[in-house]
Formats: structure tokens, sequence, C-alpha cells
């Protein structure tokens, strides 16, 4: 099979072979073994599904609890010609039903649900009648309680295997200790252990841990030296994203901000600009990056600790892609740390204010107990928590557990397009039309712009039709609504507002519990997952990358050799009175005009040029001097002297 799966590489991909491990991965799957495959960010997972699924008869069903990493997968393959759908929170009951019916005739390749989607009974009586090749499990870890995105819908993947019981399972994930992987093996219910991991070590990417109370300093000094290339700044709360962002563009760096509260559209128009290099920087919580392939990230720079090393060894990943030199560095001030400890309490309030929160929340949503299961409502966090007097942190906390509970689902906002699909049948349409001829010309506008209506729901927009039919955009709205009172047709207006679903009826909170496994437990594991975060910043003996692949089991006495700590421990090339030195020469020289590095180091004609470049490096990183381009200037005045490795 690996030629035949090489030629769908090739075809659909473009690409004449396989990165390390994929095609193993691929064969594995092929072979219909149930397979685990590690690998790092950016190591191209979709491929090791999306292939094999191609090579072979049938369709892959994708579980992902990522909505816009389906809708962007989708995407990819339908501009491949490959028939895709996702089924997914907020869409009309119409659009479900047509997509499990293309599934179920064999009408598609693949079907990305999401984990919650499996236990409906529509999805468990459809999947029966699918002829599927593979299951293939995104984002495994969220399967083990152990690992730092435990959702137990995803505990219930298990139990769709017998309607498809010759179906292979892929798991994937680029984050996992020794511990998950055992655990999502036997979660899966694998016939047998099977697992493919590559190396978690990244060789071109370069982890630094700067104890410095002046982040802003090093943020510009690092931004500004940047020649090629773009960066992506991470922080922990959606204001100071736009800080950030406002401050770089201030000293004359190209930035902008993208956090999960912007509406659709500006995020899909700022990712464009970063991806297409037209804005160099990207301050960002951790909503941006899923699914980002973007070669050319020379920086990834934390300003704030993440909660976990999993987090942080994913978010730093997505630096160097190209495989060419990157560099990662976390920031971190004294009282960082404490702030951490905080911001993890916060994450799991007293159960008797979960069990308040749960209340307002059917309140809010004008729901009576026993009522609203598997119902979508519009749900605005921050105007919730201003109406009942709750901080956006406690609910967004309180909410987060109750969705570990299996209770509801949020979805962040999306822009969703109106879609139209005109449902009576071809012979009913000349009636139709001469039964109410007050709809004819919108009819005929319909049939002669929209391709594939008559079989499928497809984008629509209001303004284009009002223009188009000489319409206001409310008469556009007014006869779509009322032809689908006549079942003519099927209407879903546009969504851009977040969602939220209930997954069970509303409870009495009399009867409203969380589960240790999803309170205790998990305040538990997450303790251990900060205290490995406290104890990496605070590790000043061991080289960065030996740390991170300790913490995924993966063990190498081999030092990166350019990391903070691996160059704090190397031997001085400079004493303090060479540097001294060297410093006194350089303010001689700078103080009528600036020069370029090469005419500095060859003004020092007695020293070699290398001594007198790293010199120049421990310089311009330490404040002291200003390097524009090829240019140095504005000699300042040092912090500190000390000797250091440069």
């Amino acid at each position: 099979m690996s030629q035949r799966t090489r030629s769908v590489l090739k075809q659909y991909w473009g690409y004449p072979t396989f990165r390390p491990f994929q095609e193993e991965i691929v064969d594995s799957v092929v072979a219909g073994r149930d397979t685990l495959a590690l690998l790092p960010t950016g190591g191209g997972k979709s491929i090791c599904f999306q292939v094999p699924a191609m090579a072979m008869e049938g369709m892959c069903v994708v579980i992902t609890p990522l909505i816009a990493l389906m809708k962007d997968q989708v995407t990819h393959l339908l501009i491949k010609r490959i028939p895709a759908a996702a089924i997914y929170s907020g869409m009309h009951p119409a659009q479900v039903e047509l997509v499990y019916n293309q599934a179920v005739f064999g009408r598609l390749k693949f079907l990305y649900v999401s984990p919650e989607r499996l236990m409906t009974e529509q999805f468990q009586e459809a999947i029966k009648r699918m002829k599927v090749n593979l299951l293939a499990v995104d984002e495994s870890h969220c399967i083990s309680q152990w690992g730092y995105d435990f959702r137990p819908p995803y505990l219930k993947i298990a139990e769709i295997r017998p309607y498809i019981p010759k179906t292979p399972v892929l798991a994937l994930t680029a984050t996992a200790t020794a511990k998950v992987v055992e655990d999502i093996q036997f979660r899966l219910g694998f016939k047998e252990r099977n697992v493919f991991q590559s190396s978690f070590e990244r060789k071109n990417v370069t982890y630094n841990v700067y104890h410095e109370p002046d982040k802003f300093g090093v943020l510009y000094r690092k931004l500004h030296a940047l020649q090629e290339g773009s960066a992506i700044v991470y922080v922990r709360n959606r204001r100071k994203t736009q800080v950030i962002a406002e401050w770089l563009q201030s000293v004359g760096i190209s930035a902008t901000f993208y956090h999960a509260g912007l509406d659709a559209k500006t995020r899909d128009e700022r990712q464009d600009q970063w991806m297409r290099g037209v804005v160099k920087v990207m301050a960002a919580t951790n909503a941006f990056g899923m699914g980002i392939d973007k070669p050319d990230v020379r920086l990834v720079i934390h300003m704030d600790l993440p909660d976990s090393i999993e987090a942080y060894f994913q978010e730093a990943g997505r630096a160097g892609r190209d495989l060419k030199p990157a560099e990662a560095f976390l920031l971190v001030s004294d009282a960082d740390v404490q702030q951490l400890k905080d911001n993890l309490q916060q994450s799991f309030p007293p159960m008797d204010r979960i069990k308040t929160i749960y209340r307002a929340l059917g309140n809010y949503l004008q729901l009576p107990v026993g009522a609203g299961k598997m119902e979508m409502y519009p749900f605005v966090l921050a105007d919730f928590a201003k109406r009942y007097g709750f901080s956006t942190m406690e609910v967004f906390s309180a909410l987060k557990i109750m969705e570990k509970e299996g209770l509801l689902e949020l979805s962040e906002s999306f822009d969703e397009p109106s879609r139209v699909w005109i449902n009576a049948p071809r012979e009913d349409l000349y009636r139709f039309q001469v039964a109410f001829p007050q709809f004819d010309a919108f009819i005929k506008y319909m049939l002669r712009n929209l391709p594939g209506v008559l079989s499928d729901f497809v984008k629509f927009n209001e303004e284009v039709a009002a223009q188009k039919t000489g319409m206001t955009v409310d008469q556009v709205m007014a006869q779509l609504k009322k032809m689908e009172q006549y079942n003519f047709l099927t209407y879903v207006p546009r969504k851009d507002q977040p969602q939220i679903q209930l997954l069970t009826e509303l409870l009495d909170t009399r009867y409203f519990t969380i589960s240790n496994e999803n309170y205790s437990d998990r305040k538990h594991d997450a303790e251990e997952r900060v205290g490995a975060v406290i104890d990496f910043v605070n590790n000043h003996q061991e080289c960065r990358s030996v740390q991170l692949l300790r913490y995924f089991n993966e063990t190498t006495d081999k030092v990166c050799g350019r990391c903070d700590v691996c160059l704090n421990h190397a031997e001085p090339h400079l004493s303090v009175v060479e540097y001294e030195q060297i410093h006194n020469s350089l303010a001689i020289m700078l103080y009528d005009r600036p020069m370029t590095v090469s005419e500095v180091a060859e003004a020092f004609g007695d020293r070699e040029e290398e001594e007198v470049v790293e010199a120049i490096r421990w310089m311009v990183d330490n404040g002291v001097l200003e390097l524009d381009g090829e240019v140095l200037k504005n000699l300042k005045t040092p912090k500190k002297r000390r000797a250091v490795t440069m």
C-alpha cells in the first residue's frame, strides 16, 4: 500500500515523500491497526489520517474539539476537491440532517464532529449505516484524566467502536507524558499497544527563560533585532494583547493583536495579515495558533507564565517550523509565580459559587428546570457576569468545569455566513412560482446565482441579493422567512455571537453536583502542572531543552549549548577587564557618529573579530547599545556590569 499512499500524497498534497514517522504511521493505519501517533507541533499530524483515508474505500470520521480547526480543515479539503463536511454546535437541524445523509450515502471522504456529538441518538443511528474506514481522534490527550486538557466527552469515544468493529482508530497528539500515552490507548480500547513517537527535541529552537523586571525592554530589543520572519507574543488576558500591540506600534514595530473576544471577521483579517507578512508581530492569547502553520516564525515570546509545560511547549513549538534557527523566550518577573498560583485558585471556584452561577445561567437563558437539552443559545460571557455581579474569571472557570462534567458546551464567537437550501421537489418549483407570483423574481434570482441550491445548503449574502433584486435587506430576509413557512426552502441566518449549548436538561441545583474526577482530582493535577512550570523557570542548572524533554519522559545528556542556562555555564571568553576595555573603546568610537558592526570590528585590529562581535551582542541584549539594522548607535549607560558568556 506504500506506493498507493505515496501516490495519494503526491496527487492531493504535492509532496513527493512523507516526513519522518508519517509513512510508518500511515502504513500501520492502512494495515488496520489501532495506532497512537505523537508528533510535535508542526509535525504534520493531519497527513497521517487524511492520506490513508483517501487511499482506502470508505470515509474517515475525525473527532476534534475545535470548531475553528474543523472548519479550516474542511475548507482546505474542499479546495483540493475532496468531499468533506463538519457537524458542530449552532448548525440548523436541516444542515445536520443533510450532512448525515451525505455521509450515509457515501458522498463524503471526511466527516468532522465534536466528541459531544457522538452520544446523540442521531449520530449513533447514522454511523451504523456509514462505511467508515478510519476513526481519527485529534487532540487525543483530552481523553486522559492525567492530561492537561481533559474533556469527559472523549471518554465516550470507545462506546461507538462496537458500531464500526473493523475500523481502526488513529489517535493523534503533540504533547503527552508517558502516563497519558498509556491512558489514551486504554481509554480508546486499543487491541494492542501501538505507539509511534518522534522525539520531542526541536534542535533548531532555543528555549530561554529571562528573569527580568523590564519585560518591555527585552521585548523591544528582541523584536527590534528581528530582521526576517515573524513573531508571536503570548499573554494571559485579552486586554494585554491590545496594550502590547499598540505599544509596539508606538515604537515602530509592526504589530496587531488577537483574542477570542474579537469578532470572527476581525480575527480572520488579522491572522491573514500576519500569515502574509504584512504584520510582523502578533500579540495574542492562547486562542491564537491552533492549526496555524506559518514556517518562518523566528520568535515566540511569553510575557506571562503558562499554566502547564504542555501548553508552553506547544506554543513555543510554533517557532521554526521551516527547521531554520528560531528562539523562544519566557519572561519572568518576581510577581509572576505568585500570580500563577492565584490564577490556579481562581480556576476552581468554591462548589456553592459554581451552583450559584449555574442557577443564574438558567435565569439568563430564561429556562425552566428540565428544559433546554441540546438547545443552542447566544451567550456573551461579559454581559452575563455583569448582569449577575460575578467576575468574568470565576464565570469562565465555573463554565469550563461544567463543560468537563458534560453539562454544557461553550463555543467562541465565529462568523457563520447565512445559508439557504431550496428543499422543495423540482416538480413543485413551477407550481410554487405560479401559486405565489410575489416570490417569482426572487426564486429566479436564487436559481441563477446560487449553484447547488437545489441539492445542498449554499452561502447566501443578504446585501448582495438586495442589490441584485432591487429590494432592501429586510425585504430579502422577509421573503426568505415567508418561503420557509411554506416549506419551500430552509434559511439559516448568519451567526456572529458566541454560543452555549446545554448537553442535558437544566438541572435543579438541589441535584447539581460536580464529580471529584472533574473538581478535586482536576485541581490536584493542575497544581502538579503549575508546580512543574515553577520548577522549570527556577532551574538555572540544566539546559532548557533537557528539562523539557525529561518532562515528556525523553532522556538525553546532549545540551543545546544555546539557551540561557547553557550560555551562563559556558566558559567566559572575555574577562571583566576585557569587557571594560571594549566598552570604553566603543564609547569613544561612537561618540561622534554611529558605525556599522563591521566597521567597529575592523577598528579593533588587535582583537579577534569574534570577541568583538560577542561583546557587541551582549551590550545590545542588555541595553548598552542600540543596533539599527547593521548600525550601532546611542551608547547607553549599562544597567549592570557582570562577567558573562557572550
